[in-house]
This record gives C-alpha cells, structure tokens and sequence, in this order.
C-alpha cells in the first residue's frame, strides 16, 4: 500500500601566521568583506554533540537501564499482557530505550504499552521510535512500525513521514526514502518540507552519493522550497569530508551570493575542518581569515580543529600557540581539546609533553575520560613504561569513569606487547565484568600475543571462541 493509499484510508601569545594573528588581533568587531548586507550573527553553541553522560550522570544511567531491564523482563514473561503497569513507570523505561538506542528493548516496552488500559496513540511517540530506528538502522522495523500506526487509526503526520524517511535513508535505501517523499507530495497536509530534504541530502552525504544532490535541490527548487542553513551546511560538510573541495566552495559561494542563508559558526567549522584533516594547512589558514573577516566568530570546536589540524601535519609550534592564544583570550578548553593534544604527542612519541598536558588537564579540574586513559596507556605501552600503565589503572580504579571496548583493546595490546599474559587475561575478565564486550581487535590482539609466547593452546582456545560466537552470535531479532 503507497503512502497516498494509506492517506486516503486515513481520510488523508598569538596564532603563529602572520595573517591569521592579524585576523584575530584586529577584528574584534569586523565587517563584513564577502557579506556587506548581512547583521552580525552571535555567536553559536560550542559544540554540535553533546558529550557522553557517562561520568557526569553515571548514576542517572543506571537507573535507567535497570527500569529498562525490569520493564522488558514483565513484557517477557508476563503469561498474560498486564494491563496496570503505571503510566510514568513504562513512558519513562521507553524513553530511556529510545534515548540509548536499545531499539529491541524499546519495541517491547512500547508493546506493552499498548496494552495498558489508559494507551491512547499518538503521533510524537511513533515518530520518536522511528527516528530511534533510524539511527539503530533498523528501516525494516520502522517500517512494521508505521504499519502499525496505521492499525491504530493515527493519521501520519510529516514529522512521522521524514522520521520514515530518515530510516530508510541512514540504511542505504534511497530509493525507498525517495519513494515515500514521491507519497508525500500526493498529500496535501504533508508535503516534505526543507527539512525533509535535509534529511535525505544528510543520508546522501554519508553514504557519498553525490550525484543524486543536484537532483534533489532540482527537486526543491521545483517544489519552490529554498535551502535552511541546515541544508547548506549538509552539503558543504558533506563535499569537505569527501574532499571535494571545489564543490564545496562552490556551493559556499552560492550561498553568499544567496544572501538568504549567511554562513555561521558550523559553516566556518566544516570547511577549515575538511581542509585541516587532509593537511591543507594553507587553506586552512586562508578560510579561517575569511570567516574571520566575515565576523563570524571561532567557537572551541574551531581551535580543537586548528589544534587537530596542526598536530596532525606535525606543526606542535603552531598547535601550542593555538593552546596559548586561547589561554590569553579566556577561552577555556574542554576535554576534547586536551584528548587531542595528549593523542598528537602520543603519536609523536613525546611522552614528556604528554604527562605534561594531562597535568594541566587534571590541574584545571578536569575529570579525563575513557579516550584520555586510552592515549596514555597507547603511548606508555609503546614507550615500554609499564609501570606507568599499572599506575593509570589504579587512577581508574579509584575514579567513576565508564570504560569502553577500545580502551581495554589498547590496555591488552600494552601487556600483549610486553609479554605479560597474566594481566593481559586479567584485563579481558575485567573488560567482560564491565559489560564491555570484546570485539575482533581484541581477540585478534590477545591471540597474536599467545602465538608469539609461544601458546598455542591459549590462542586456539580463543580462535575456538570466536568460531563459536560466529555460529551463535547471540543477535535477537523481534518477530515483526
């Protein structure tokens, strides 16, 4: 059945270049070069993702990830669906779900639900769930979903229509996601909007299909819907990471010439970014002086990437200065900032800086997390410093900080390459007592270091777990 189907059934001390010095020293209140016309923009927030709650709210977490836990174990094994749950006890375990993407755990929460005696429908509760799908790339369940919608008598609106789409889209099926925009446009209180199209052209971008984008904005233009800045910025992020930087000027300046859409601090941010990552330092610095003189003003996330940019190039003067120069101005660095400088000198193999800097972030108050321990322990097993490493795990020990999978791969690796297979096992029991669990790199690791001691039965006694796990991986999938 076809959306328009449905819809009838439903009764429808300074930065090391001279330029960029100059830029930052003398444009506190800029005007505009490239924009003449446009009004000074404020400036925007400092990060575009928020980071991990594990440390600040790790108790929060818990919690609700045991409601969770004890909502799905009544769904079950309930013999008969209960229909007295408490309405706050069961919209609270879904919305943990959806919020952590335990997008199987949501579906039987929200089964549940539906059995209450008090349930009644409602659009925003499947377009959260669909849009959960979306991210846990699940189209084929959102597509029961919105299947089920339709059982209970809900009339989908476009939010619900772009969530849909989104899910298809972010799996790869764009043809499917073009389809249900095609539905749309046959009805009338639901024709995709800007950002409907931003969705798709998003979905475009990361799975590089590039050539459908002229298409698409056609499509817009035609339907006589002009680009938001989020459209804007879709593209230009998603030319840069792909390195076509010629599109990516190009659709800069048409959104100059535009004048609808002015660039902001994610515009600025993306383009000094995709030049930076691919050590384009010289056009890094030449956008960032002209951003500057666009009086659009550099966030935190903007030095992170100098800093990331410069370290990465191998220019540690530079990065430093950059460092100093937000020091001076007041700008404080997050977390972020010091994981990137204390990788750069791991990488580089200066494990002096690198204490030096982690210092300095504990010395400002700074609570490191797992990616912080993860570069330490990196560079103190390739420099040999064991001790160093018992020394961090005892940090650890003592602190709340939630550990990953990756961080206890680079803790194997550590004790694999010295030959401690004691602490190397120990840290694998550990890992599993965590909930963390081991993923190829980690027994690809710990099995390299057996053979290379010489056990082999150690290592095929892991190449049997593997094969096991292979053959049972343990996936449960809900019946549609």
């Amino acid at each position: 059945m076809d959306l328009h189907t449905h819809s009838q059934t439903l009764s429808s001390p300074s930065l090391p270049t001279k330029c960029l010095t100059k830029c930052l020293n003398q444009h506190k209140n800029p005007k505009y070069v490239l924009i003449t016309a446009a009004k000074k923009k404020g400036d925007a927030p400092s990060s575009q993702g928020i980071q991990k709650s594990s440390e600040k709210h790790l108790s929060h977490i818990l919690r609700a990830e045991a409601a969770i836990e004890a909502i799905e174990r009544k769904a079950n094994f309930a013999t008969v669906k209960s229909t007295r749950f408490s309405p706050k006890l069961l919209l609270e375990a879904l919305d943990n779900a959806v919020r952590y993407k335990r997008w199987e755990s949501a579906l039987k929460i929200f089964d549940l639900l539906r059995n209450q005696h008090w349930y009644e429908p409602r659009c925003q509760t499947y377009t959260k769930l669909l849009v959960m799908l979306g991210k846990c790339r699940q189209p084929m369940k959102a597509s029961l979903l919105f299947e089920l919608m339709l059982q209970d008598g809900l009339k989908p609106t476009i939010d619900v229509y772009t969530a849909l789409v989104s899910a298809y889209g972010y799996s790869g099926l764009l043809d499917k996601a073009l389809e249900i925009i095609d539905g749309m446009k046959l009805i009338p209180d639901c024709k995709p909007d800007v950002y409907t199209y931003s969705i798709l052209i998003n979905c475009c971008t990361k799975l590089r299909r590039f050539d459908m984008i002229k298409h698409i904005l056609a499509d817009m233009s035609y339907s006589g819907i002009e680009c938001s800045i989020v459209t804007y910025n879709t593209i230009i992020d998603g030319y840069g990471k792909a390195g076509l930087f010629e599109l990516m000027e190009s659709v800069l300046t048409d959104m100059l010439e535009q004048g609808t859409c002015l660039p902001d601090v994610f515009t600025f941010n993306s383009v000094i970014g995709a030049y930076g990552n691919l050590k384009m330092i010289i056009e890094m610095e030449k956008w960032f002086e002209e951003f500057l003189l666009m009086g659009i003003q550099p966030n935190v996330m903007t030095f992170n990437i100098l800093i990331k940019s410069y370290g990465n190039a191998g220019l540690y003067d530079k990065m430093e200065s950059v460092m100093e120069y937000m020091n001076k101005r007041f700008i404080p660095p997050t977390v972020v900032t010091f994981n990137i400088i204390i990788e750069t000198f791991k990488r580089a193999g200066n494990i002096k800086r690198m204490e030096e800097f982690f210092l300095d972030m504990k010395h400002r108050g700074m609570k490191p997390n797992a990616v912080t321990f993860c570069s330490l322990v990196s560079g103190y097993g390739k420099a040999g410093h064991m001790q160093k490493i018992d020394s961090i795990m005892r940090q650890i020990d003592n602190s709340d900080v939630t550990l990953d999978t990756t961080f206890f791969n680079s803790v194997i690796s550590a004790y694999g390459q010295a030959g401690d297979m004691k602490r190397m096992g120990e840290m694998l029991s550990a890992m599993r007592d965590r909930n963390c669990e081991p993923d190829g790199i980690t027994f690809a690791t710990m099995i390299h270091a057996y053979k290379a001691m010489g056990m082999v039965e150690a290592a095929q006694s892991l190449e049997n777990e593997i094969s096991m796990t292979d053959h049972n991986p343990g996936t449960r999938l809900l019946e549609g």
